[in-house]
């Protein structure tokens, strides 16, 4: 699987990072290539439901934890680590 996030500030492209989950060392990983890093960051799926998963890498310095879950209709994404959390609501456009 492969994905796309883009942050936007007004019209203007701000970020952009590619995402996917990929087998490495046999087992399922979420990927995050980021334009700050040199090579792309792995986070191992470390939990999988019927309505998210979340992936960690505790050698990463931010985010530690990501994790994807289902809620209604509406997807929430966070980002962890450090003592902090972001969290980032997605809904689906009609």
């Amino acid at each position: 699987m492969k994905g796309l996030g883009v942050s936007m500030n007004g019209t203007d492209t701000s970020f952009v990072e590619k995402l996917k989950i990929v087998t490495k060392d046999g087992e399922l990983h979420y990927m995050a290539d980021v334009p700050e890093n040199q090579q792309p960051v792995y986070f191992k799926l470390i939990i999988i439901t019927e309505t998210g998963f979340v992936c960690e890498n505790q050698q990463h310095d931010f985010p530690k934890v990501i994790s994807y879950q289902l809620e209604g209709s509406k997807l929430k994404a966070t980002i962890a680590g450090n003592g902090k959390a972001i969290d980032f609501l997605f809904e689906k456009m009609k």
